[in-house]
């Protein structure tokens, strides 16, 4: 079954809080709880045809909540983004975040529970691993006992070493001056390179000065240039491999790797490998990977999955803008024809824009046909952010996060959508028409042979007259369907060619098929015959998916 991933950010999805304020405190704002995710929440989830659920922000990161009476080292506001603190700031890898927990001291089990809980509606769980930087006050209170803190055992008085798990500026303190400046000082001596390989001791506001770098053993620094020191395994291998290990334990099915290719490829080959041995081959690594040129280095590693965004998140964005012809998405495809199964299709997550905010499209039912693209091109998997299939904009001012298209992971906040997720009575009306179609959508992915397995050909090159509409084949034995998605914004009347190729490769007879319309229903006679056009009417952003069986 291919993978088709739901991405809920834990600390928002339940939370039915009102009225909001503006940079919020928990007490003010609330905070949605693992145990809100319920049996009914996971099966509606599981309806729309969701096999995975990512669970955003599960490890403890820093946060300006104070949990000292729970025995939680406080935070220094200073080096906090935010009320609620950035999720990949984290503070102890070991450990859940409190404030998704009902019972702040039974906070793992609950976590445990969420995962039982999870696979008992036949969905399985990822995580967040965060593995090239960590919170600037980062220190474990939960790590088992034979375990050695991250930096305990660090030389200060080195820039670089195996040895090490972080880089130092030699006798620098941390120089905090361009940073906002809010509450006590924050004082860190000598100062370490911050996450966004920033290696001096002055970060600025536009860096992620609320990390610190961890050291796989690349030495960027060296004389100008940059060298690596694989051997003897460096000290970071070894105690960010026993974190995966840990957490693989908790019977996590994935891990969604945040910035993995700023980790050497040669780190994950080594940790990959053997987590995958631990749990049998039994536990999937996605890395959030922007590079091209390092996308087969990275599966070679042991990914499984990898971010399409540069290439084809980038590419359907445009051409639902209008800045590029549907065409394009062919020469996407193709650029990783070698590794289709292996890429991950979004048009939005936590870092992305919203398609409905008025930075994107403004208007969510513009993503449709792009969404059609997504999930049925190919059998790579698909990932929706939770709120996409209801229209969730964006554009609220939630505090640190300003009204950017983006749905805050700074501060605890309640989109307006998730308030009324799950609850038909209270959506609007066009909220429960999108949520149909993406729930039609996605179903369709594994429901049909010719979308989980079948084969693909590409019609574009055949159709030039095609400047908003995408067309394509999928088939599965004698099932097949024809995908012409329409990206317009009016109904487009399509004569779709089907070329010769595609008959003599699948060696396809011509003639008369009866066809039904997977989407609306429709029903129809098409004339099935080499390089003669099929007259398709397409709706406005919307999508013909003619399913057909092909004679013997």
């Amino acid at each position: 079954m291919r993978p088709v991933i739901y991405q809920i950010f834990t600390r928002l999805f339940a939370n039915r809080q009102v009225p909001l304020r503006a940079n919020g405190t928990i007490e003010e704002n609330g905070c949605a709880k693992m145990n809100d995710i319920d049996e009914t929440t996971l099966l509606k989830i599981k309806r729309m045809g969701v096999t995975h659920v990512w669970y955003t922000g599960i490890i403890r990161h820093a946060t300006t909540t104070d949990y000292t009476d729970y025995g939680l080292p406080r935070q220094t506001p200073m080096v906090v983004k935010g009320r609620a603190g950035s999720p990949y700031a984290i503070t102890d890898y070991y450990d859940v975040d409190p404030d998704l927990a009902v019972d702040v001291d039974r906070r793992m089990e609950e976590f445990e529970a969420l995962v039982e809980r999870t696979h008992k509606a036949g969905l399985k769980v990822v995580i967040d691993f965060v593995p090239n930087h960590v919170a600037r006050e980062y220190h474990s209170i939960c790590k088992p006992a034979d375990v050695r803190d991250l930096g305990e055992d660090d030389d200060t008085n080195m820039h670089f070493s195996t040895s090490n798990n972080f880089y130092y500026c030699w006798g620098m303190p941390l120089d905090t001056s361009a940073l906002p400046q809010e509450g006590e000082p924050y004082v860190e001596m000598p100062a370490r390179a911050t996450g966004n390989d920033h290696f001096d001791n002055r970060p600025s506001a536009n860096d992620w000065y609320e990390t610190v770098k961890l050291n796989y053993g690349i030495d960027y620094c060296d004389a100008g240039g940059r060298s690596e020191h694989f051997n003897p395994i460096p000290d970071t291998w070894w105690k960010m491999t026993h974190i995966l290990l840990f957490w693989a334990g908790k019977n996590v099915d994935a891990f969604r790797c945040d910035m993995a290719e700023m980790v050497p490829a040669a780190f994950w080959h080594w940790a990959t490998d053997k987590v995958k041995y631990a749990r049998k081959d039994n536990v999937k690594f996605i890395g959030e990977v922007y590079d091209p040129a390092q996308y087969r280095n990275y599966i070679n590693a042991g990914f499984d999955y990898l971010y399409d965004k540069v290439g084809m998140y980038d590419c359907l964005r445009d051409v639902v803008c209008h800045r590029r012809p549907a065409a394009d998405i062919t020469r996407q495809w193709q650029v990783n024809n070698d590794i289709l199964s292996h890429m991950l299709y979004f048009l939005e997550n936590h870092d992305e824009q919203r398609i409905a905010s008025d930075f994107f499209a403004a208007d969510p039912r513009k993503g449709l046909p792009a969404m059609v693209v997504c999930v049925w091109l190919n059998t790579s998997p698909v990932m929706i952010y939770a709120g996409q299939e209801m229209g969730e904009r964006g554009m609220d001012q939630e505090g640190f996060s300003g009204s950017d298209g983006r749905t805050t992971i700074f501060d605890y906040w309640a989109p307006d959508t998730l308030r009324r997720w799950g609850d038909r009575r209270r959506m609007k009306r066009e909220e429960k028409e999108l949520f149909d179609v993406y729930t039609k959508i996605l179903t369709l992915a594994n429901q049909e042979d010719a979308f989980s397995k079948g084969e693909f050909f590409d019609l574009m090159y055949v159709n030039p007259a095609m400047e908003r509409q995408f067309a394509f084949i999928r088939k599965y034995g004698r099932q097949m369907i024809l995908v012409v998605a329409n990206f317009d914004e009016k109904d487009a009347e399509c004569d779709v060619v089907v070329p010769g190729h595609a008959f003599d490769y699948w060696q396809m007879k011509e003639g008369m098929l009866k066809a039904e319309d997977l989407l609306s229903g429709e029903k129809s006679l098409l004339m099935f015959a080499k390089d003669k056009p099929l007259d398709i009417n397409v709706p406005a952003l919307s999508a013909r998916a003619w399913k057909m069986i092909i004679e013997d």
